[in-house]
Order: C-alpha cells, then structure tokens, then sequence
C-alpha cells in the first residue's frame, strides 16, 4: 500500500502555490514601492523613501511568477547544514532570476531534470514548486526555477 505524504513548505510564508504554479511572498512599502523578499517586518530600508519609519507602511507582497536568467551554477558539494538535503546528496542547478516588474535579482534552485546546458542568460523562466527533501511525515517543498515552455 503505497502512502501520498503531506507536502509542507521547508520555509514557512516564503511562498505559495497555486493553480501548479508558485509565487514568492514578500512585502512592498506602500509609500515608495520597494519590495522585500523575504519578507521585511520592520521598516523600509530603503533611504530615499519618504514614507514613516515604523514599520507600519509594509505590506503584504505577491512578486512576479516570471523572470529572466541573470546568472546560474551547478552545485556539485552538499552545503553545510542548516542546509537540508536529500541522503544521499544530489547535485543540482541553482540560478540567480531578475525579476523585471520588482527589479530585483533571487536565487533559488532549478527544477530537477534541467541542468546547465538547459540554461542561458536571459532566458526566461518561471516558479514552480519541488521537493527539498523528505523525512518519514512528508516532502518539504521550496520555490524553483524552470523554463517557460
């Protein structure tokens, strides 16, 4: 008898999935317009915003699901813990994404079965959901890159 285990996120409220797809979760200062990823509770920290220094002009952000390559790397050594990963270690892709509506760059793994020689910059590519790593409860799920099809 074969038993689905439950999916849970290897980092609580970093993202979302939806329709198959996933979103990175995040803030925005609702006076300048800057986003945070992860998310920033405490103030804006950007200096030219004109906005109250408190903390109370972040909220709740939803970034692209779609960005260009801006660099990328195989990683062939298991990183040190906290650093969770499969037993035994699998390498794997990781690649630096520009998100051209939030100008901003986040790395984040690529989807099993691309490699570098799936890869270019500036080619686009988009979020989905992947397993980190599994223990005997459930499949710990992050956010990854894949081509746009």
């Amino acid at each position: 008898m074969t038993t689905t285990k439950e999916r849970r996120p290897a980092v609580e409220g970093w993202f979302a999935t939806e329709d198959g797809g996933a979103r990175l979760l995040g803030t925005r200062c609702a006076s300048c317009g800057t986003p945070y990823f992860p998310r920033n509770e405490l103030a804006c920290r950007n200096p030219g915003c004109t906005g109250p220094k408190d903390g109370s002009e972040l909220e709740p952000y939803t970034f692209s699901a779609r960005g260009r390559v801006w660099s990328y790397a195989d990683s062939r050594y298991q990183p040190p813990p906290p650093y969770v990963s499969p037993d035994p270690f699998v390498p794997y892709t990781v690649a630096a994404v520009e998100l051209e509506a939030e100008r901003m760059v986040v790395l984040g793994q690529v989807a099993p079965g691309h490699t570098v020689d799936d890869l270019a910059v500036g080619m686009e590519v988009e979020l989905t959901e992947g397993v980190l790593y599994e223990d005997d409860e459930a499949e710990y799920t992050v956010w990854m890159w894949r081509p746009v099809r």
